[in-house]
């Protein structure tokens, strides 16, 4: 069982009350109506509309947006415990579609969209009304995104968009999503895309299939081509040409929210795994009486919790308006590398049980394997602690 003493003690040094109240609501919701409908959502591979209806509601969807729109005006720790309690559901394909919606897609508006664009739609994004998504990988380009192929053609007052994009997350059920296009042939890759507002409904845009995974199996994911997809002039997103620049700002938000949700699903596997191993029976007493089984569980419990720290540590240093490029990338890559870690140890910890399909351990362990790929795989996130030591 959790030490919850512990836990509000960490979170003191890193809250307010505001902080305190609304983990308190994300955690009563969570428990009321992730954990009981979770597995139906993954065995469908979708979460209902209604679901984004009720989040918004509460207003989960808009916890650092304008109050204008219907947000909490929130700074960054808002998001960070929102990421991390969803990660504790043992749902984290609930999670991953609900902070794309919230921080990876819809932050692209709320960032570069201008007055007329935000008065569109960002109250219906922060409402739950309207499902977003952020189209960037391609089947050639993922975090190359200086590489990616699509087109944006210029035709009178209008844009053509010829191309496809694969692995977006809430692809199959969006209302809007937020595209990378190249608009310009010049040298200079990094100044040649630009972002656009493409609507569900937009001539050209094809969802064409949803794509089954390994896991997050209740987040829809798509593969999309756009076959001279029209769109308006007006749904340039921010400055024409310097996409690539608001793609990278984004991800700093996107890579911090990422590792919190992998404590999340770290704390979750430790948490299950200690009341498993304190009711198993095996060699005439307890798996816990055993010193090896709790000091690798206080192992793996003392770097999450630091990791934990380092979280929170750079979430304060993002809202004071301080550059954490390159904290943010170790973040990912010690959280990322640091989930499956935990997820090993406690799956081991399970024996046979936990490599059964249906237990809350098998599930976030497959899940887990996505922290160190997707938003930035390891491998490119230490090259960004690297150019920057």
């Amino acid at each position: 069982m959790k030490d919850v003493n512990f836990e509000r003690s960490q979170d003191t040094l890193f809250m307010e009350e505001e902080h305190t109240i609304l983990k308190d609501q994300i955690k009563k919701f969570v428990e009321t109506e992730v954990k009981p409908k979770g597995p139906k959502w993954e065995a469908d591979g979708f979460i209902p509309r209604e679901v984004f209806k009720k989040m918004g509601a509460l207003g989960f969807l808009g916890i650092t947006y304008p109050t204008k729109f219907g947000g909490s005006a929130m700074d960054v720790r808002g998001s960070v415990i929102f990421a991390e309690e969803l990660g504790k559901s043992t749902f984290s394909g609930f999670a991953i579609a609900s902070l794309v919606h919230t921080d990876m897609a819809s932050v692209h508006l709320l960032n570069a969209g201008n007055k007329k664009q935000k008065e569109m739609y960002l109250s219906d994004i922060v409402a739950g009304n309207k499902i977003s998504c952020v189209a960037v990988t391609e089947p050639h380009a993922g975090s190359d995104v200086k590489n990616i192929r699509t087109k944006a053609q210029k035709i009178g007052n209008r844009y053509l968009i010829n191309g496809s994009k694969i692995f977006i997350t809430n692809g199959v059920h969006a209302d809007i999503y937020f595209v990378a296009a190249k608009t310009s042939e010049g040298s200079q890759q990094s100044g040649n895309i630009t972002m656009f507002i493409v609507k569900k409904d937009n001539p050209g845009l094809i969802v064409n299939k949803q794509l089954d995974k390994h896991g997050w199996r209740c987040s829809d994911t798509a593969e999309l081509f756009f076959q001279d997809c029209e769109v308006e002039e007006t749904d340039v997103l921010g400055t024409l040409h310097k996409g690539f620049y608001a793609i990278m700002k984004n991800f700093q938000n996107e890579r911090l929210v990422m590792g919190s949700m992998a404590m999340g699903e770290a704390q979750a596997a430790i948490d299950t795994t200690v009341d498993y191993v304190k009711q198993r029976d095996a060699f005439g007493g307890k798996l816990w009486e055993k010193q090896t089984v709790r000091h690798k569980l206080a192992e793996v419990q003392a770097k999450v919790t630091a990791a934990r720290y380092m979280v929170y540590g750079v979430a304060n240093k993002m809202r004071l308006g301080i550059d954490v490029i390159k904290e943010v990338s170790m973040i990912k890559v010690l959280c990322g590398e640091l989930v499956n870690e935990v997820m090993y140890t406690c799956l081991q910890l399970h024996g046979g049980t936990g490599y059964m399909t249906g237990t809350e351990i098998e599930r976030l362990t497959r899940d887990a394997r996505a922290q160190s790929i997707g938003g930035g795989a390891t491998e490119v996130m230490l090259e960004e602690v690297a150019k920057r030591m």
